[in-house]
């Protein structure tokens, strides 16, 4: 039957019951925010290409734990600065290392309140920048898998609760699987990075986290913006054993994000990455867009399109929005 009997708008008259037909509900216990910790003491570093990001030292590094606890927001992923690096990128498996060190303070001071989630990859740790070991000029897939296990279970040593390979390196969930339960960690999950495309949108990551190549670029390991090639890049991850599946960039993405949630019924996650954060803080302090609404209605098209889960530097700043009803004033 159609018009009359069908009137879509019924359903629109008042906030009370648009909220209760909402769709796609946003809420801050989805959201997983990202922090850079750095060496050295008693700083909070701001990142240039990231209005409101900082990397901070260990002893700092309750400051933003705590303003995002109060927002609600109680899942952190760490990406750390050491203090030197080198060819095999050794700080990031080092029982000193960074974050190490930063998750058995977390840990110390908040025990199980907080869920914290570790990046394993080499390239914040490598003096060339890259995400794996140079051999004739050339990342060494191989060589590399032995590296992200030990750096795997020395993050879940020191604390962490999930472990989240992103060095797009071919059987690197296996590998890291496989030392995890030689190690006793059979119960720490593994989110992977399953489909990170060679995208320009990590430019402000690379800056905050001190991570870009020395010489060339990571397309030889990191995806082309292909849709069948990403499933199949998550489906060798299913089969490695992974427990959730990313689909880094979100936004360029959603097509692969919708594919990957109607294909497998694991935990799908999505990276709101640096760059799509910059671009709405830059046009923000431009008055040309108005932020909450943007991140919001962004957000909502990233949840809908499939993802369970998503990494973002708006994190703290939406909860908030949740919390003081900007969300439900736009409904």
């Amino acid at each position: 039957m159609g018009f009359p009997a069908h009137r879509p708008r019924r359903l629109r008259q008042t906030p009370l019951l648009r909220r209760l037909v909402r769709e796609t509900v946003l809420t801050p216990d989805r959201w997983i925010f990202p922090l850079f910790v750095r060496a050295g003491r008693n700083a909070r570093e701001a990142i240039r290409s990231m209005p409101g990001q900082f990397r901070w030292t260990v002893d700092r590094l309750g400051e933003p734990v705590d303003q995002a606890l109060e927002a609600g927001v109680r899942a952190f992923i760490l990406f750390g600065l050491p203090e030197t690096k080198d060819e095999v990128g050794s700080g990031a498996y080092a029982e000193d290392g960074i974050v190490q060190t930063a998750i058995r303070e977390l840990r110390r001071r908040y025990g199980s309140s907080v869920l914290v989630l570790a990046d394993v990859c080499l390239c914040e740790y490598t003096s060339h920048g890259h995400c794996g070991v140079i051999r004739d000029s050339r990342v060494d897939n191989d060589a590399t898998l032995d590296l992200l296990a030990r750096t795997a279970v020395s993050l879940a040593t020191a604390g962490a609760d999930v472990v989240a390979p992103s060095a797009m390196m071919d059987g690197q969930v296996q590998a890291i699987r496989r030392a995890l339960d030689e190690r006793g960690f059979t119960e720490t999950p593994i989110l992977a990075y399953a489909a990170k495309f060679a995208s320009c949108f990590y430019g402000p990551f690379r800056e905050a986290a001190d991570s870009a190549p020395a010489f060339g670029d990571r397309r030889a390991y990191q995806m082309p913006f292909h849709r069948r090639e990403a499933l199949h890049e998550v489906a060798l991850d299913v089969e490695e054993g992974a427990d959730i599946v990313m689909v880094k960039p979100a936004l360029a993405y959603l097509d692969v994000i919708a594919a990957v949630r109607a294909r497998w019924p694991l935990p799908v996650a999505a990276y709101n990455v640096s760059g799509e954060y910059a671009m709405v803080k830059a046009a923000a302090a431009q008055g040309w867009i108005d932020e909450a609404r943007a991140v919001l209605e962004t957000l909502t098209a990233i949840h809908r399109a499939g993802a369970d889960i998503v990494l973002t530097y708006h994190a703290v700043d939406a909860a908030r929005w949740l919390r003081d009803g900007t969300w439900d004033a736009l409904l």
